[in-house]
């Protein structure tokens, strides 16, 4: 008798090699969709740089700064960071008031180097600004018609580069405050802040910005915010919206409380008690020696007040070297007699309670530098400060020169009145006190950038440069996830499928007929 047989069986083997077929197709294009995918999505964007260039023309000097950003702005404001720093060499261009067209042949040497550090393909696309601060207001106050002679000089040599030319203008002493501030709090990370830096601040265990303190050779700006602003004094008072997030800021700047001219100052208030050309000078060294030809030093608009007739025609300064005696000379320089507000910092100027952490820079930052009081971890307490200035300016000339034989002497002979000025700036005239003296920080360079107002001004200008539509994944997010999310549910349904098809449950299974 022939033996039974079973019942469809080359059928069911050659619809499983089909099933196999199908099933090794479908696993292929699934694993290729999802290489394909991660690849396409995760190649690095191109780069969309762009550059931007500022000229501090300060009273002493002039520097260049390049700056690099995205082309796509986060939160309205460009991410913008230093790459490259350029001195001038010579004064800063208010001093060519006598040699008006030498002002802006002296910028050549570094629009040279900015030419070489960006592209070439983006030099008639790159901004260049240039802002003059206290020494061109100063000038502009002498002489109108030499101050307006230097912007041309200066503004023809910047038309002249292959940059795009934005204007070169002197900027008031409230915008050089606020910018210095924007700075500051912008490479600190203040404007943005998350995780646990954000928790604190809505617990107000930590101030939200920092404020700024700017000292240069003709002017000094304060600025900050602070929660008990009033509206007493509204010319003091600047809005800001960065982020997103509305900024109420206190600012004012002093014209001619920059250290060069409050040393002049001094002097012209020393001049009105002399009876001879010989004056014992106790900020500066012992054994040091200087002379200075009265005719000019009046037509400074600082000192023109001042102005006396004498009976001589030079001032020979000798150096006493005693601190005590030179911070007595330069309290006389801030007027605290009378405040028409609430409260005031010196010379009836309203200026409401200190608040936060202050980030101070500029001279601040090279005076106390050179005096090595910026490179402890923590501030110095203030009377370590104190000392340290008085040790420095009782040493004798001769020693310090041989001490620092390579720093001008001219630079070099007036830290000790510098260090006194910061000194009596901070505490006789904003109010500064042990209690609160540790909340300063001396800030020269904060990462790669320098602390100052040019990258505030630029920040500020880039929200003035249209952005190009960014470069964006082939894919949106969104997208992505779910196409990743498809592609490996098939892959394992495939998988599951064909594990079924081999590893069949015996509930499943059914009998050989």
């Amino acid at each position: 008798m022939d033996e039974p047989k079973v019942a469809g069986t080359k059928p069911k083997m050659s619809s499983t090699r089909t099933i196999l077929l199908i099933l090794g197709f479908l696993s292929t294009l699934a694993v290729i969709a999802l290489i394909a995918v991660a690849v396409t999505q995760n190649q690095p964007l191109p780069k969309n740089i762009k550059y931007g260039i500022v000229l501090d023309a300060g009273s002493s000097h002039t520097n260049l700064y390049v700056y690099e950003w995205p082309a796509e702005k986060e939160n309205d404001t460009g991410v913008v960071k230093q790459v490259e720093v350029c001195k001038v060499e010579g004064p800063g261009i208010s001093g060519y008031s006598h040699a008006t067209e030498k002002a802006g042949p002296s910028l050549a040497q570094c629009l040279q180097q900015a030419k070489e550090v960006i592209p070439s393909a983006q030099h008639k696309e790159t901004p260049v600004y240039l802002g003059a601060t206290a020494g061109m207001r100063l000038l502009r106050l002498q002489n109108e018609s030499a101050a307006d002679k230097v912007l041309s000089s200066v503004g023809n040599t910047l038309r002249s580069a292959p940059f795009n030319f934005q204007g070169a203008r002197i900027i008031t002493g409230q915008e050089e405050g606020a910018y210095g501030w924007i700075t500051i709090n912008y490479l600190l990370g203040n404007f943005k802040q998350s995780g646990w830096k954000k928790l604190l601040l809505s617990l107000k265990f930590l101030s939200e910005t920092s404020g700024a303190l700017d000292l240069g050779g003709a002017s000094t700006q304060i600025t900050f915010v602070s929660k008990d602003l009033s509206s007493e004094s509204p010319e003091n008072q600047l809005y800001f919206r960065l982020y997103g997030k509305d900024y109420q800021v206190y600012t004012h700047s002093f014209l001619c409380y920059g250290k060069d001219q409050a040393l002049q100052q001094k002097l012209a208030m020393d001049l009105q008690t002399m009876e001879n050309s010989e004056f014992p000078d106790p900020c500066f060294h012992k054994g040091y020696e200087r002379t200075i030809n009265i005719s000019d030093f009046f037509k400074n608009p600082c000192t023109s007040d001042k102005k006396k007739q004498l009976p001589f025609s030079q001032l020979y300064i000798k150096g006493e070297g005693d601190y005590q005696k030179c911070r007595e000379n330069i309290q006389k320089l801030f007027n605290k007699s009378s405040c028409p507000y609430t409260s005031c910092s010196f010379n009836g100027i309203y200026l409401p309670p200190l608040q936060g952490d202050f980030g101070a820079f500029s001279a601040f930052y090279f005076v106390m530098n050179f005096l090595n009081l910026t490179s402890e971890p923590n501030p110095l307490a203030l009377n370590k400060v104190t000392s340290t200035i008085e040790s420095f300016c009782a040493q004798p000339w001769q020693e310090v020169k041989t001490a620092y034989h390579h720093i001008k002497e001219k630079y070099l002979s007036e830290y000790c009145f510098s260090g006194a000025y910061i000194l009596s700036l901070l505490e006789n005239g904003y109010g500064f006190t042990e209690n609160n003296w540790q909340m300063i920080h001396f800030l020269g360079k904060i990462g790669s950038s320098d602390a100052g107002w040019t990258l505030g001004y630029m920040l500020n200008l880039t929200n003035m440069i249209p952005a190009e539509e960014p470069a964006r994944p082939p894919l949106s997010h969104g997208s992505y996830v779910g196409l990743m999310v498809l592609c490996s549910l098939v892959l394992v349904s495939v998988l599951l499928f064909a594990w079924l098809l081999f590893h069949k449950p015996k509930c499943l299974q059914k009998g050989i007929v």
